[in-house]
């Protein structure tokens, strides 16, 4: 099996994108626009949302769950992921290690669980679907 058709990949390549612009829209909004660290940082995170939930549920999990269903669990992660950030970003800069640091932290937090809750609860096949076809890697891989 290609490692380029296993969504452990294609959920790091996405989650790397997303994570440039997020990165890029803090800087801008905290250092150049000098909005205060939390809303700066809540803001660009929820900013690259659809292009993250987008390319997640097409590209990388191949998901063909219900999309209301699957929206709503996202939207219910993100509200999660979103308090976790900004309290990461925050405790971190409070250290006096720097904002950035406290987001490359919250990333690997966040990019750690995110794979595991998108694989098996917010992209998994609802319960039709994965009685008609098996939703694995290595069954994707040899079907194409």
């Amino acid at each position: 099996m290609s490692v380029f058709r296993h969504s452990a990949f294609r959920y790091l390549l996405i989650g790397g994108a997303t994570f440039l612009i997020d990165l890029g829209l803090l800087a801008m909004l905290h250092q150049v626009l000098d909005w205060p660290l939390w809303l700066a940082t809540g803001t660009a995170f929820l900013a690259t949302f659809v292009f993250n939930y987008s390319l997640q549920r097409t590209f990388s999990f191949s998901s063909r769950a219900a999309h209301g269903n699957t929206l709503a669990k996202y939207l219910t992660l993100l509200a999660f992921n979103t308090g976790a950030t900004i309290l990461i970003v925050w405790l971190i800069d409070q250290t006096g290690w720097g904002w950035g640091i406290g987001k490359v932290a919250a990333t690997v937090a966040t990019t750690t669980w995110n794979y595991f809750v998108f694989r098996y609860w917010v992209f998994a096949p609802g319960p039709r679907a994965a009685a008609q076809a098996p939703n694995s890697d290595e069954t994707q891989a040899q079907t194409r």
